[in-house]
Order: C-alpha cells, then structure tokens, then sequence
C-alpha cells in the first residue's frame, strides 16, 4: 500500500518502514546531519531569493512557566531582584514535551532494539551511549525552503478533527491545490489548526495525543527528500493511527517520531505556531518562504528549544 492507492499502511507494511525508510549508511558511518544533507548550497540560495514581501514571522509558542495538564514540568524564568546588583535573568526548561516550540536531535529516539541514529548504540540511561546525533551538530542552523502544508483551509475547516488525520496522500494533494512542487530540502510545515481545535475545546491542552499527523506521511517525506518536518500537532492518535504505539511505553503516539528520528534521520521541530504563518500565506497568495532555524549549540543534549523564523 501507498499514497498511490491512497490507503494507510497495514502493521506490517508499517513495520518494513524501518527499512523501507532507513538512511543509515546514505551519507556515511560518521554522517550527523541526517536529511539535513538534502539542504544544500543551491538550496540555501534558492530559498533566499524567496524573500520578497520582507516579512518575518516568529513560529514559536511562549515560554510556559505556568504548571497545566500538557505541561507538568514548567519553564522557570526568574529575575534579578532589586540591590543584586545587575539586570539578570534566569531560564530554566525540560526540552521535550507538547508546549515548548523545539527541536528533537537524531538522537531523541531509540529504535525497538535501543539503537540510535545511523546504527549508534544507546545507553542504559536511555541517552546516546556516544556523543552522536546531539543538537550541536545542527548549530550551524537550518536555512532553506519552507513550505506550509494548511490541511485545514483545504479540507475548508477549522482544525484537523480527531478521527480525520493528515495522510500523506493528503500532502501532495495540497500541494497541488497550492501551486507547490515539492523539493529535495523542503521543510514541511503541516498545519492542523492547534489553536482553533483548543479554543472550541474550551480548555488549555493536554499531555496526549488527539489529532493530527499519520504515519503514512512517512512516506512523503521520504520520497521528496524533504530535510525537516515542523508541526503544530504531532503524531496523531494510536486509534486514529489503526496500528499499534511502535513505542508503548509512551503516553504519546509516536508513529512518526518513530521512523523520522531514529531511521531516516530527520529533525523534527514539535509545537510551532503555525496561525500566523497560515494568515500570512493566504494573505499573499503563497505557501512557500525562506525558513530559518537555530538550534542552541548544547554539547550533548537531545534537542534545543528554537525560535522558527518564516521569512516571505
């Protein structure tokens, strides 16, 4: 099955992904960088003469220092009080998670049989065992094509509704609708409305997953070399998903995570604030855009929280 047929992959189709997708070896043994390695010079290049309008557009959420469901472990920003003698600040935060905008190193996620990233051991603690696919190796940054995939506005709805994820059948069907070519080093910005869904909810988010992205988007990416996803929901459910959580420990679904990550090597930057961007884009007439990412250079960490910046 594939997005030819337009019909989701069964669990054991979902199971050959991890070979069927699998980079490790594509840029050699030593490679960091995963599909970064599609955003090359031409592309940096291209994704400048972009620019037009000269709009810069921010898609990161704001620092959460408040305790909620989706957010059990705050941000903590504490300031200089007066007589210390200088203007401080103090920031504090858990990387990962369903609030803060950031970015997942390779090396986030562990395959079934605890291997990372290009065929690298993992630890006992869970973390890389080597100093491999952390975020330092992205703290050159990301700068290439950026292309919002607005699933709502083609669907004419508000929001991705639970039951309904976006299939990758679905991705090439908005580009289409948009005007857009898929490029090798793409960054694919998938929209489904998580503002708009939480406001008709009444209440703030929770730690789970409840609408979104399906695993048979995988394949997309894969087939069109893109270097990046960027979301504002993440996987969607398990029951949506209609195959087994390939990580069942988690509270979350991680069907995409799962082969992005580990497999083909892909960065993945969860919770950005994709409405204004969608505004701006319809606005315009255009769903393409310089998108410019900087990781923190943090020596040894699984990912850094970032500040996305769409450029039209």
């Amino acid at each position: 099955m594939s997005r030819a047929d337009r019909t989701p992959p069964s669990e054991a189709e979902y199971a050959e992904y991890r070979t069927r997708f699998c980079n490790w070896g594509r840029w050699g043994a030593d490679d960091e960088l995963g599909t970064v390695n599609h955003v090359t010079e031409q592309v940096r290049r291209d994704a400048a003469a972009l620019v037009r309008e000269g709009r810069s557009i921010s898609l990161a959420r704001p620092l959460d220092t408040r305790t909620g469901p989706a957010n059990p472990y705050p941000a903590h920003h504490f300031q200089a009080r007066p007589g210390s003698g200088g203007m401080l600040d103090y920031v504090g935060m858990f990387i990962h998670g369903v609030v803060l905008t950031h970015i997942d190193a390779l090396c986030h996620l562990p395959t079934e049989n605890g291997r990372m990233w290009n065929d690298r051991p993992m630890g006992e603690d869970r973390m890389p065992a080597t100093r491999n696919g952390t975020i330092e190796f992205l703290r050159e940054g990301i700068v290439t094509r950026g292309v919002l995939y607005d699933v709502p506005r083609h669907r004419g709805a508000d929001f991705v509704a639970p039951g309904r994820p976006v299939h990758g059948w679905e991705l090439d069907d908005v580009a289409a609708a948009q005007g857009v070519q898929p490029r090798p080093g793409d960054a694919v910005l998938i929209r489904s409305g998580f503002d708009p869904f939480w406001r008709v909810q009444g209440h703030g988010p929770a730690f789970e997953s409840v609408t979104g992205v399906h695993a048979s988007c995988v394949e997309f990416l894969f087939e069109h070399d893109a270097a990046l996803l960027v979301w504002d929901f993440q996987d969607a459910p398990t029951a949506d998903q209609g195959i087994p959580n390939p990580s069942p420990r988690s509270p979350m679904a991680l069907h995409v995570h799962h082969i992005l990550l580990p497999y083909m090597g892909m960065p993945i930057i969860d919770n950005a604030d994709l409405e204004e961007l969608a505004r701006c884009c319809a606005e315009v007439g255009r769903w393409e855009f310089q998108l410019v990412v900087a990781p923190l250079h943090i020596p040894g960490a699984t990912g850094s929280p970032v500040n996305p910046i769409a450029v039209l």
